[in-house]
Formats: structure tokens, sequence, C-alpha cells
């Protein structure tokens, strides 16, 4: 026997998640492995709900701007709620599409209440990761993805994310628990390395993401051109926190000096970019002359396909959820890129790849290690 079962985030609305699910799948298969991806039926929880405290105070450090901005696509939404719902069902098909096509999912799900007996005797290994898949806010204390029904040998985290930068007093004893109980263990994010070494004692590695693990020939072997992509030249926009005022105001700036067009991927406003998926994501990114995002996956096809590219605080977000492109940006030696440090329009495309193959290179032999004495593969087998 020689499969291998991935657990990840099961999804079909998000980028990142369907790509980094295909890219260790991949790699897997690479080093001689039939992979593939187990279903798991508890639904990932989303954003917690905020207090009213917090709530008011998250209100009163917006702008008026913002607040117009919110406004006024409440009022947009109510009055379109058809459109989004036909945009949304569609989007899902093109994203089950691309899953159905890229990914190997099981025809099973499994849950914390209903895990088949035999499911460790089915794989030789257990690949937890990469994604938020450690994150307390979306799985509210399931221990599906520390791999715990599984032999403890048969259990690897490949560059698992926990997406905050503490673990909450009343989850902290399982995951301790959990973790110690991984063999093979990686993260990340430094943020990661950290919880882990403050919660076990042990040093994990920091590893990147499996969306950097595939060149770029074979990311574009699988992209799509979409119908509705401009002729000419654009700026590309994928903000999952929405587009605060301010940073609108560079955006359009940057585009109005280099009489570039807007392309915003993830405003559900603009009906035919935001129902496209993700072999499309590939190739807006690949085509792009500028690419504008708070995404941590956007960063890392920018890096892949050499794209000048700024990275942009998340709105509303803790700083625990930026440390993720924290650890990239600083990994690639690429802070320059933060939004900050754009000072003018030569800052926005002067961008020195030079260094980037070799760091890629390091990187991608120190996963690749990682994963094959995991797997106990041995080279020349």
């Amino acid at each position: 026997m020689n499969k291998v079962a991935i657990l990840t985030l099961n999804g079909y609305f998000n980028y990142g998640n369907r790509l980094q699910n295909h890219a260790l799948q991949e790699v897997l298969k690479s080093i001689g492995f039939e992979a593939e991806t187990v279903i798991n039926g508890n639904e990932p929880k989303g954003n917690r709900n905020y207090t009213l405290v917090e709530r008011i105070d998250n209100l009163i450090k917006k702008s008026p701007r913002e607040i117009f901005d919110r406004l006024e696509y409440k009022t947009w939404a109510k009055r379109n709620k058809d459109e989004i719902k036909e945009s949304e069902e569609i989007r899902t098909k093109v994203f089950k599409k691309f899953t159905y096509d890229y990914i190997k999912e099981t025809d099973y799900t499994i849950s914390d209440n209903n895990i088949p007996k035999d499911l460790s005797d089915r794989y030789s290994y257990f690949v937890t990761g990469s994604d938020q898949v450690w994150n307390p806010d979306y799985i509210y204390g399931s221990s599906i993805f520390f791999l715990t029904f599984a032999e403890k040998h048969k259990r690897i985290a490949y560059a698992p994310s926990f997406g905050v930068s503490e673990i909450k007093p009343e989850y902290k004893e399982k995951y301790k628990e959990w973790i110690s109980e991984i063999p093979w263990l990686s993260v990340r994010e430094d943020d990661g390395a950290r919880i882990i070494k403050e919660l076990t004692g042990r040093d994990a590695p920091v590893l990147v993401d499996p969306t950097l693990l595939l060149t770029k020939e074979k990311w574009l072997s699988i992209a799509k051109e979409a119908q509705n992509k401009p002729k000419g030249n654009y700026l590309l926009t994928y903000f999952l926190g929405g587009i605060p005022p301010k940073y609108k105001k560079q955006i359009k700036k940057i585009a109005k000096v280099n009489n570039l067009e807007v392309i915003n991927l993830a405003d559900i406003r603009d009906k035919e970019t935001y129902r496209t998926g993700p072999s499309e994501f590939i190739d807006y990114i690949n085509s792009c002359s500028v690419f504008c995002t708070d995404s941590f996956h956007g960063a890392v096809f920018s890096i892949l396909f050499e794209k000048p590219f700024i990275v942009y605080e998340r709105m509303g977000s803790t700083l625990s959820m930026f440390s993720r492109i924290e650890t990239l940006l600083k990994k690639f030696k690429l802070e320059s890129r933060k939004a900050e440090n754009i000072k003018s329009n030569e800052d926005v495309f002067n961008i020195d790849f030079s260094h980037v193959p070799a760091i890629l290179e390091a990187e991608r032999k120190k996963s690749y290690d990682f994963l094959k004495e995991a797997l106990n593969v041995k080279d020349g087998d």
C-alpha cells in the first residue's frame, strides 16, 4: 500500500485553499504516493461572532468613509439578493469543477462523530495541512486535523497554520496533547513555531506553503483565461477583507498614472470576474501589470510569477493573521512589497526578483527532505 490521505479545510469558495490542496497532492504524487483528500464533514465555522463591545470598538476605529462604504454595500446587497445568490451558486460550481478536475477527493465523509474504524488501515500515512487547519476559530476544538484517529507513526503535519498568535486557554491542554503526539511536525509561519514551542517544548521547522513547491510551468499548465479578461494592461486586486478607502486611493492613483484598467477579483459587484475559479485566478495574476492584495496566496503567486505586487494588511484582521505574510516576505527578502514601503510610482515596479530562485530552491529542498523522511522515502526508491 502506497496511499497517503490529505486532511485540509474543504470548501468550494477560496482560491488559496483549492490551490494549496492541489499542490500538496501533486508533491506527494511526485515522490511516489497515491494521494487523496479526505472530505471532512465538520464545516469550518468561519470568523467568530464579535461581542457588542468589540463591534462598537471596531466601529469607533473606522473612518466616516469606511462606514459610508459599508452602508453603501449593504444597501446594494439588499437590492441585489437574487444576483448575489446566483453569483455564489455559479462560483461554487466553478470551484467544484476545478476540484473534480484537479483534486482527488474521497467518496466518503468523516466527522468527529463519524470516523470509520478502519480509516487508519486504509492509508500508509496521513498529512494534515497546509492552510489554517489548526485555527481554533475555524475548527472549534475538533481533533480531526490533528490526526488523532490514525496510528501515531502515520501522522505528519505539513506546514499547517494556526491563523492566530495565541491559543485560547480552553484549547491549550488539548492542543498540547494532540500536537505532542504528531511525530513529524512542521508549521507555515513563525508565530506557529513559537506556539508549538510554548505548548510542547518542541522545535518545529517553518516550511513553505505547498503552492510554492510547484514550478511556474506546472501552475500555468492548469491556468485558464477568463472570458471577460481585459485585452489591455490591467491592475489586479484581490482583497479578502474589503478595500479600505486609503488603499483605494493609492490603487486608483497607480492605475491612473500607468493607464491600467482595475480588475477586482473578490468584489461580488463585478459579477463576471467574481464568478471565475482557481484556474482563472492563476492566469489573472500571471497576466497583470501589478497586483494589489491582502491575501497570503496572492503574494505567493506574485512571487512565483515574479509580478510587481503590493501587500496590504487585511482590514479588521489581527496581527496574527498577517504573520504568515510577514514570514513569507521575510523568507524571500521582499519586505519592500508592504504597502507602507511604496512611496512613489517607481517603487511599484522597482522590484528585484533575482535572488528569489536560489531561496526558492533551498526552501523546496527543505520541504521535500522533510516529506521524504516523514514518508520513509529513500533516494533512489
